[in-house]
């Protein structure tokens, strides 16, 4: 009867177990400014989830700083540093580990002083979602606006919008609807498109775990029940198979491994990979793990592979996809976090480390910096401490890369300094800038006779052409022109001269290159304009009959949203941005 009990309760620890390991996982990541509650919301959720240690909970309660007027500031649970816990401040990023009966979490609480914003970067960098906190009695602040904005540059595609501090608001909706409008008009221009809008109390505990009775005109989740249920989308997982080689695994003379990370595809044996940068093709003879071989290994798995052939791979190199391939190229354009005191100089060369490479590389060029306070662009000589801009580099090598928003680990870089080894930067990879990126070294270079189709050019641009007549606007041109830019149109102002208008054979190569033309034209009349028209097709706009609103900034967001009509849809295989 005994050794029966005893097979029951192991066979009920080992489900137990395996009910734990197979929990989905969510990262996510808490910012605001100071005194917004970050910490206290950590804390109060890691309290009433009872995730919080017995041991852990009697150190705060006993601790001589207690800013609240209960017996436990909840924000001491997070803040574990001394200078964090005698100022009252975040400082670093504090990972905090907890899960519920639906899922596993990983909490990043990045601080929400301007002087880390770096931190804050770094905190958001493997998030899956943002939850960005709204003190209630002062509403968004700039700190609120440069949170959100390193979130959708991050490709934090989920945000939950935490309007904190509403028991000192009376628990009043009006102010809460009025803060969602604002917050939501925020995300919508950074092109974040999953938001939750949750009004709760950090201090009293409203809608963070439990529904408060407080707020019934609020029929939305609490934050943990919302945190439970949202999708987890990873994007990467689908494409094509990024395996860097991060170590060569020799034991003996009968075995030659690869070991790395998957980056992304599914990797199955017999699948055929192609090695860069040699060019050179095999199968995978076998998946290795330390816990036995695997019929097939995915995103984010550590694995080693056996290949059928002796090829010369080595640390840095990768394993891709024969009909779906990275870039390789030694010339890109990213958009940089700067996180050290030392300015970065065009021209100044430092180390660029890209999955398991590690090469020499330089900034060409400072295209614009951002201006987080308005998130206007603005020209630039150098970059400080917490400047985002977009760059172009170059590397000694060349690196395989794919663009940041297709895959995140390939996307991404940090630039280290080559005399301290300190980190200088992160960077997201948007762009390869060089003539040739598919071709490889060692690899024969096909000339195809077939002409360039007009719909080929189409997707390369990865837009229609189009022409918008900007007379009514005209003082919009400029701001037009950037913004459509860097949206990834490529656009050209024109302002005609009406003593010496532009020829219509120019006109039409601008058309055929598949150009969105922004054309100023005061001398146009109404049978100019009919050309102008039809030439252009279905996709003319002109901004007189379109209703803009008077602010420029809205203008702009109006039209920026009827140009997204003029995307191609992408295809499989197509090597367009």
């Amino acid at each position: 009867m005994v050794p029966a009990t005893i097979a029951e309760v192991q066979s009920e620890f080992v489900l137990f177990l395996e009910q734990n390991l197979n929990k989905e996982l969510l990262r996510f990541t808490t910012a605001g400014s100071v005194d917004d509650g970050k910490s206290t919301l950590i804390g109060r959720l890691l309290h009433d989830s009872k995730t919080v240690y017995e041991d852990q909970l009697a150190s705060v309660k006993k601790s001589r700083i207690n800013r609240s007027s209960g017996p436990i500031d909840f924000s001491l649970i997070t803040d574990g540093l001394r200078a964090e816990r005698e100022q009252g401040i975040t400082i670093d990023v504090g990972y905090r580990y907890f899960a519920t009966s639906h899922r596993k979490f990983i909490i990043a609480d990045t601080p929400g002083h301007e002087q880390y914003t770096r931190n804050m970067a770094t905190g958001a960098s493997t998030a899956d979602l943002a939850v960005i906190l709204i003190d209630g009695t002062k509403g968004l602040l700039p700190q609120t606006l440069r949170h959100t904005y390193i979130s959708s540059l991050l490709g934090i595609s989920s945000v939950v919008a935490a309007v904190n501090k509403m028991d000192l608001l009376e628990y009043r909706e009006e102010k809460f609807l009025h803060l969602e409008k604002e917050f939501r008009a925020l995300a919508e221009r950074l092109g974040i498109r999953d938001v939750q809008c949750i009004p709760l109390s950090a201090l009293a505990g409203d809608n963070v775990v439990e529904r408060s009775q407080n707020m019934p005109w609020y029929r939305g989740p609490a934050l943990l029940e919302y945190l439970e249920t949202v999708p987890i989308t990873r994007p990467g997982s689908t494409r094509g198979i990024r395996f860097p080689v991060q170590y060569v695994v020799r034991p003996d003379a009968h075995f030659r491994g690869f070991a790395g990370q998957v980056a992304s595809g599914v990797i199955r044996a017999g699948d055929v990979v192609t090695a860069l940068p040699s060019g050179q093709q095999s199968r995978v003879a076998s998946i290795v793990t330390y816990d036995g071989p695997l019929a097939e290994a995915f995103s984010p798995l550590s694995v080693t592979l056996k290949l059928e052939d002796e090829i010369d791979l080595s640390r840095g190199d990768m394993l891709v996809s024969p009909e779906n391939r990275p870039h390789v190229s030694q010339r890109f354009l990213a958009t940089v976090v700067w996180m050290h005191a030392q300015p970065l100089e065009t021209g100044r060369p430092f180390l660029i480390k890209h999955c398991a490479r590690q090469v020499r590389g330089k900034v060409s060029k400072i295209s614009y910096r951002v201006n987080i306070d308005t998130l206007e662009t603005e020209s630039a000589e150098r970059l400080e401490m917490n400047d985002i801009a977009v760059l172009e580099l170059e590397t000694s090598s060349p690196l395989f890369f794919d663009s940041y928003r297709e895959n995140r680990t390939t996307g991404s870089f940090i630039v280290i300094d080559a005399l301290t080894n300190a980190t200088l930067g992160a960077g997201m990879i948007q762009e390869d800038l060089s003539a040739n990126a598919e071709i490889l070294s060692g690899q024969e270079t096909l000339i195809s006779d077939a002409l360039i189709t007009a719909h080929e050019r189409y997707r390369r641009h990865g837009h229609y052409p189009a022409t918008i007549l900007v007379n009514a606007r005209a003082a919009l041109s400029r701001r037009l022109e950037r913004a459509l830019f860097d949206q990834g149109f490529e656009v050209m102002f024109v302002e005609e001269n009406p003593s010496d208008p532009l020829p219509k054979n120019i006109r039409a190569a601008l058309h055929a290159a598949g150009f969105v033309v922004l054309d100023h034209n005061p001398s146009l009349g109404p049978n100019e304009r009919s050309h102008l028209k039809a030439a252009a097709g279905e996709h003319f706009f002109d901004l007189a009959e379109l209703g803009l609103p008077v602010g420029d900034a809205e203008a702009v967001e109006h039209v920026l949203r009827l140009a997204q009509s003029l995307r191609v849809p992408r295809e499989p295989g197509n090597p367009g941005r």
